[in-house]
């Protein structure tokens, strides 16, 4: 099982959530669970986060799946290129190869932008 995977969908915020495992060519869903919002909260869509879900690939923009969760899983030491049977995750987005495991959140980083909200507000 591939942990805290992040599933992008379509027009959608991002959820979190655990792979059973990666994804095939001839597959037309995504199975997964223990699905939660960002901030780890359950999603309100979702009555029991333990449940399986299926999300039709057709929704799906991408798939993060982070390198110390493919670690985890033992899978070719979280690269998938060297994975027999399984195609590369498809990506539309730019794709950041060495992140560290836990990056540590600065207090700056956490302040709003009192202006910027004010712009989003108006608009």
């Amino acid at each position: 099982m591939l942990r805290n995977a992040v599933l992008h969908i379509s027009n959608e915020q991002p959820l979190i959530a655990d792979l059973f495992e990666l994804p095939n060519p001839t597959d037309v869903v995504v199975r997964l669970t223990n699905l939660r919002s960002l901030d780890g909260k359950r999603p309100v869509f979702v009555d029991d986060s333990k449940a399986v879900f299926l999300f039709p690939y057709h929704r799906v923009t991408f798939i993060e799946v982070p390198q110390t969760a493919m670690a985890a899983a033992d899978l070719a030491g979280g690269r998938t290129e060297d994975v027999p049977g399984t195609m590369p995750i498809p990506v539309r987005a730019a794709v950041h190869a060495e992140l560290p495991a836990e990056a540590p959140v600065e207090d700056d980083e956490l302040e709003i932008d009192e202006d910027f909200l004010r712009r989003i507000r108006e608009v």
